[in-house]
């Protein structure tokens, strides 16, 4: 903003009473300066004299053809002009101490002798001010007239240089140069702005300068709805002004689609370059699946929610009965939207695929429900806002190097009828009343799906793509589920997705049942496996040394068998597991319902969710006690820290000799032992996931021997 023109006026003896000589009282104001001069003109402040000035005679004006003055009558007008004051002459007026070049200073005009003479003026006059004469046009400046000023300034202040007037000056120029540089930076964002604004295009090939960022994980929402039309505003997927967060978004509006899948928040470049790290080729080199393992993590809980995950979304009382998704946005009602949106922005953002990248992963696996893609009649769920933060997420993986498994957690109906399908107790899908409906959404949903993931830009980076998470085969018919598989396998190789494996679930059925079962449908086909302990009575109970031994020796002959055709289906990977020894995590078995480790898993008000379990089935049975697994990881044991630690490294050699493998899950909001983000931080977990200090050919140490409880 321009500094306001100063107006002319009185000049007077401002200074401050600690910047005036001792005893000299504050001057008078001065007449004002005529208004026939400039207001730009700076006209010093200059001193008055403490003591009147004597009169002098008014002199005839010459002609010009008077003879010329004689030296020395020369020199006694100029010193009579120099006591003598003009108002008649303001802009010819200048103080000795006004700022400025050495160019605007009048001391240059005085001669030594005269100078000499007002200095012994002012030492009789006890330090009065002085006040300086009037310059003359055209007067040669010398450099020894500046000398004599700056020793008259050092004297003055008793050996110092001035220490008032030129602090303050200082002073005030660092302000005004503070002042200047802030308006400068202003001036710039708003120009990039404005520049960011005026440069946009309409659709997907949007240039990266529009992209909006900022420097750490904090959602933001740095988009406007200027170009946004007005018939799209308010649309919390839209208008990108109602975003939670726009960082690494794309906030140029576009009505663009791809498969009916809005491309909006997407760049129009990317580089497919990079290497998760120097042991797995870069994103645009052929992974060799099969002969190189994976080594993954799923960001679980994130864009389908679940209470075990981030139980801060389902702090309510029992009252409420907010059990899962589906009752948490009937809950939420009109909030839902800010809420729900608020969890993804900050849940899984950029950071926490860098972190992946340095953990040593080099797959992610992204579980995500349908309601991204669409909802129906009665749903409650918030359409479509999660959709941009799943693209954003593929980008970060692809930054990272890191490859996707794209995981379909939740169909229309529920395929489990568990709460991370969204809705909790009956299946609809396939089965029931409205099953046939619901399988058929689920096609049109990997329509849609499919389509958009068959652009060129995902071919290097969304290398896997799951048909559905974890159906309840010892509910839903195999044949059923079979023949739906057979459909949507058809159904995204004809909508050109034919770079990605596909995976299919073993629905909870014996690996070795699906021997020969779902063949010559696809040469890119993975069975997809979840091997927990835990869930099962029978292998809860054992100790620590077992549990080990289980997952080298048991779990190592199963997916080596899985995967070998003449004694299983072919392609295996396991898509999730956890180093968690016991079920005590709060809500893991669903809000409210205890756990099977303690004996107080009570299903009775849940139908359709198991057996209950309220006998305690830990190896020290009845004495089962939940508080140490769930404690706070600095306190445990070293031996059980130890154990932690080779029981997740043995699953993970174990699944490294079939196709690979994806732990269930990156974070958590307090369940340490299912969370490998919060696992490596209590070193629990190795430093890099490719690089474990226990395999299965080591032995296997007896932990209960060793000092540590098998209660824990």
């Amino acid at each position: 903003m321009p500094k306001p023109r100063r107006e002319s006026g009185a000049r007077a003896d401002t200074r401050p009473a600690f910047a005036r000589p001792p005893g000299a009282p504050a001057a008078p104001v001065r007449a004002a300066v005529p208004r026939s001069y400039d207001d730009d003109d700076d006209f010093d402040q200059s001193p008055r004299r403490s003591t009147p000035r004597r009169p002098t005679k008014e002199r005839p004006s010459k002609s010009k053809n008077s003879p010329a003055p004689s030296p020395a009558d020369d020199r006694d007008r100029r010193r009579r002009r120099s006591e003598k004051a003009a108002p008649e002459s303001p802009t010819k007026d200048r103080a000795k101490y006004s700022s400025g070049s050495s160019q605007d200073s009048a001391s240059h005009l005085l001669s030594a002798n005269a100078l000499a003479k007002l200095n012994a003026y002012n030492e009789g006059e006890n330090g009065a001010i002085l006040e300086e004469g009037r310059a003359v046009p055209k007067q040669t400046r010398h450099k020894s007239h500046y000398d004599d000023e700056k020793g008259y300034e050092v004297r003055k202040h008793k050996g110092k240089a001035d220490q008032g007037q030129g602090r303050k000056r200082r002073k005030w120029f660092w302000i005004v140069t503070g002042i200047l540089l802030v308006a400068l930076i202003v001036i710039i964002a708003v120009a990039v702005v404005v520049s960011k604004n005026s440069s946009k295009k309409s659709g997907s090939g949007s240039s990266e300068t529009e992209t909006s960022s900022n420097t750490g994980d904090t959602p933001t929402n740095q988009c406007n709805s200027t170009d946004v039309p007005d018939s799209v505003k308010g649309n919390p997927y839209t208008d990108s002004s109602l975003w939670a967060d726009s960082t690494d978004f794309n906030c140029t509006y576009t009505a663009e689609t791809v498969g009916g899948l809005s491309i909006m928040g997407l760049n129009s470049t990317w580089d497919d370059t990079t290497q998760a790290n120097d042991n797995v080729p870069a994103l645009d080199k052929a992974w060799e699946y099969g002969t190189m393992p994976i080594r993954g993590v799923n960001v679980g809980g994130w864009l389908s929610i679940e209470p075990f995950i981030t139980p801060s979304l389902f702090n309510y009382p029992s009252s409420a009965n907010v059990v899962d998704e589906y009752t948490l946005t009937q809950h939420l009602g009109n909030s839902a939207t800010r809420v729900i949106e608020a969890h993804y922005a900050s849940f899984i953002t950029r950071q926490t695929f860098e972190d992946i990248r340095n953990a040593g992963l080099d797959h992610v696996r992204i579980p995500y429900p349908y309601w991204l893609v669409q909802t129906y009649s009665g749903d409650p769920y918030i359409k479509g806002v999660g959709w941009r933060y799943l693209l954003r997420s593929i980008e970060y993986c692809r930054q990272n190097g890191l490859r996707v498994n794209l995981d379909l957690h939740a169909v229309p109906g529920s395929q489990n009828g568990w709460t991370h399908s969204g809705r909790l107790g009956s299946i609809n899908w396939i089965n029931g009343t409205d099953g046939a409906t619901n399988a058929q959404r689920s096609l049109d949903i990997h329509d849609q799906l499919s389509t958009f993931f068959a652009q060129p830009r995902y071919k290097n980076v969304v290398t896997i793509y799951g048909l559905v998470n974890e159906p309840k085969m010892l509910v839903i018919a195999k044949d059923s589920v079979i023949s739906w598989n057979e459909k949507a396998v058809a159904l995204i190789r004809g909508n050109g997705l034919t770079g990605p494996h596909i995976t299919f679930g073993d629905g909870f059925l014996a690996l070795s049942d699906w021997q020969g079962e779902f063949q010559d449908v696809d040469d890119k086909l993975i069975l997809d496996t979840h091997q927990y302990q835990i869930f099962n009575t029978g292998q809860l109970n054992l100790s620590h040394a077992e549990k080990i031994r289980l997952a080298c020796t048991g779990w190592t002959s199963l997916m080596i068998g899985s995967t070998n055709t003449q004694t299983g289906w072919g392609p295996t990977l396991d898509g999730e597991w956890s180093q968690a020894d016991t079920d005590c995590a709060p809500s893991l078995n669903d809000v409210g319902t205890g756990s099977r480790w303690a004996g107080t898993l009570d299903y009775s008000n849940m139908p359709n969710q198991g057996q209950n379990v309220l006998t305690p089935s830990c190896p020290t049975a009845p004495q089962c006690d939940c508080s140490p697994a769930n404690a706070d990881p600095s306190t445990y044991p070293d031996h059980y820290k130890a154990f932690l630690k080779m029981y997740a490294e043995a699953q993970m050699h174990s699944f490294e000799q079939a196709w690979g493998w994806f732990y269930w899950t990156w974070k958590t909001e307090e369940a340490v032992q299912w969370s490998w983000m919060l696992g490596l931080k209590a070193g629990i977990l190795p430093d890099k996931a490719y690089s474990p200090d226990f395999d299965c050919s080591q032995d296997i140490p007896d932990f209960a021997s060793l000092g540590l409880s098998e209660g824990i």
